[in-house]
């Protein structure tokens, strides 16, 4: 199985982008809502990545985060949901607002999603209640409660460094307890040059 991938970014559209890895271009289908995200094509990415394989086809699909590729997993796991359908919910709503209207039964708001019907919605609530992170527990979540991390943000983006990217290279300095600024940034750089 494939689980990640980092490479450079070979074409960028709705359907997938296409990244090279060490000359092997992959085509990566992923949720519509992170396309933007993703960096312009000749940039460096670095996707979570799920390997669905069928009897006629190997496809992969790409997370920016590994919270994104934990609820699509999620999701596969339930009876009637294939990859089609998964990544077609999480292009229709990001996955702290996903999780939220799972936690707060918002069968609307679910229904409203392209693809998925009142029916599928409420099973979807009924079967994935419990088993999906707390809401509101985002991947860019801790670089917001700290004005250091804030700043650290910044920084990398006036490096070159692409938005989401350095989010999460900052979130992972956080978390791996860095608190200055000076200590944030250079795990970052670490982390965004491995």
């Amino acid at each position: 199985m494939i689980a990640s991938l980092k490479g450079t970014v070979l074409s960028k559209k709705p359907e997938g982008i296409i990244v090279d890895v060490s000359g092997v271009g992959y085509h990566v289908s992923i949720p519509l809502s992170s396309l933007g995200d993703i960096p312009d094509a000749g940039e460096a990415v670095y996707l979570h990545t799920y390997t669905h394989v069928r009897e006629d086809a190997l496809q992969l699909f790409g997370f920016l985060t590994e919270e994104e590729r934990k609820v699509f997993t999620t999701l596969m796991g339930i009876s009637g949901v294939g990859p089609k359908l998964g990544l077609a919910i999480l292009s229709g709503m990001s996955v702290q607002r996903f999780t939220e209207a799972v936690h707060n039964e918002d069968v609307s708001l679910l229904a409203a999603i392209p693809g998925l019907g009142r029916k599928t919605a409420s099973r979807l609530v009924l079967e994935l209640k419990g088993k999906l992170p707390s809401a509101g527990a985002g991947a860019t979540a801790s670089h917001q409660e700290s004005p250091a991390a804030e700043d650290a943000v910044s920084a990398l983006i006036n490096l070159g460094y692409n938005k989401s990217m350095s989010a999460r290279a900052v979130d992972t300095a956080v978390k791996n307890g860095a608190k200055a600024i000076e200590d944030i940034i250079r795990e970052a750089l670490k982390y965004l040059t491995d």
